[in-house]
């Protein structure tokens, strides 16, 4: 059928069936001629598409504005802003993404589609036009944007997996370094602590013996929330290893770290699991280490003096922080009540 030629409007429309996957995209037609608007949202309607109309390129341009629309037909020819103004405007607007912009003109108007495709307009239909082709047309620019937002969101999946780690959602190992060394040369630069709180998940393995893997996944998952709720904005978590993870703590001094790392602990100890019909709860040993301190002026050495701290409470039977301050101090909190006094062990 050739939609906007007289002698053509009796013919029976033939049915046209368009993909599945494309049912349902949202189409913006703007034109300021009402009948011609009407076909267009009725043709493309009958197809499944959903097809909203607006009488002028501003409205059009309002409309994108507020998200939602997968395909705009604009009119050339329309008041206060034209097809071509419009289109320039939308290209802008999308720079992110891809918007199909289809220019509707008339079969002699060589020059406004030629000015169109220069500002950016993706294809155009003219008038009076097939309806078939208009279909096609329309159902060829969402297919490639389709291609284009299955690319985006793999590329944007690729860059989050570069910095976080796909089980937890904190980041990992990789961006941990970059960031650290950044949080240390400000320490340094500004004279502000920095402090380190390494964790580890007190004997996972049995809970994998338990429960199998996903169990395990499981436990990691959860301690992982906990650490990211129990600290600010402004902490750095990231999932240092299999089942240990490392929280930095800008702008932190001794004793604010070491509460950090009791309020974890205990947290962490409040949880329970479900395997097999009992209940399982699950601890943390947990190492601190403090910038500046006078074992400590290096990143690495920051590092090292918390793994350290929490080798020494896994030693010691887990369950339990170590800070490490010089020779270092064994602090164990008490579950329900105040803390133990910090201990410190013989030197060797």
């Amino acid at each position: 059928m050739t939609v906007g030629d007289s002698s053509n409007e009796s013919s029976a429309s033939k049915p046209y069936s368009i993909s599945p996957e494309l049912s349902g995209a949202k189409l913006l037609v703007a034109d300021d001629d009402r009948i011609t608007r009407d076909m267009l949202a009725s043709i493309l309607s009958d197809c499944g598409f959903t097809v909203e109309t607006v009488n002028d390129g501003q409205a059009a341009v309002d409309r994108v504005g507020r998200g939602g629309i997968d395909l705009v037909l604009l009119d050339i020819m329309m008041p206060r802003l034209t097809g071509l103004e419009a289109c320039r405007l939308l290209k802008g607007m999308t720079s992110d993404g891809f918007l199909p912009v289809l220019l509707v003109t008339v079969k002699t108007d060589t020059a406004s589609r030629v000015e169109g495709l220069k500002i950016g307009a993706d294809d155009y239909v003219s008038k009076p036009f097939e309806q078939e082709e208009l279909i096609a047309r329309v159902e060829a620019m969402l297919r490639i944007k389709q291609l284009h937002d299955h690319v985006v969101e793999a590329k944007a999946r690729l860059a989050r997996l570069s910095v976080h780690d796909e089980l937890t959602g904190l980041y990992n190992y990789r961006y941990l370094h970059t960031r650290l060394a950044e949080e240390f040369k400000r320490a340094e630069r500004y004279h502000e602590p920095l402090a380190c709180v390494v964790a580890d998940i007190d004997r996972l393995d049995v809970m994998n013996q338990a429960g199998g893997r996903e169990l395990g996944d499981q436990v990691i998952r959860a301690v992982a929330d906990v650490i990211k709720t129990t600290v600010r904005e402004v902490d750095v978590v990231a999932r240092f290893g299999g089942e240990e993870f490392l929280v930095a703590l800008p702008s932190t001094h001794f004793a604010g770290s070491v509460t950090v790392a009791e309020r974890i602990w205990r947290e962490v100890e409040s949880l329970t699991f479900a395997s097999g019909g009992k209940a399982i709860r699950t601890t943390l040993s947990l190492g601190v280490a403090l910038f500046p301190s006078r074992d400590v002026r290096t990143k690495d050495a920051l590092l090292k003096a918390a793994d350290t701290a929490l080798h020494q409470a896994k030693r010691d039977g887990g369950n339990r922080v170590c800070v490490f301050q010089q020779q270092g101090y064994l602090y164990t909190p008490v579950t329900g009540g105040d803390t133990a006094p910090p201990h410190r062990p013989e030197s060797k």
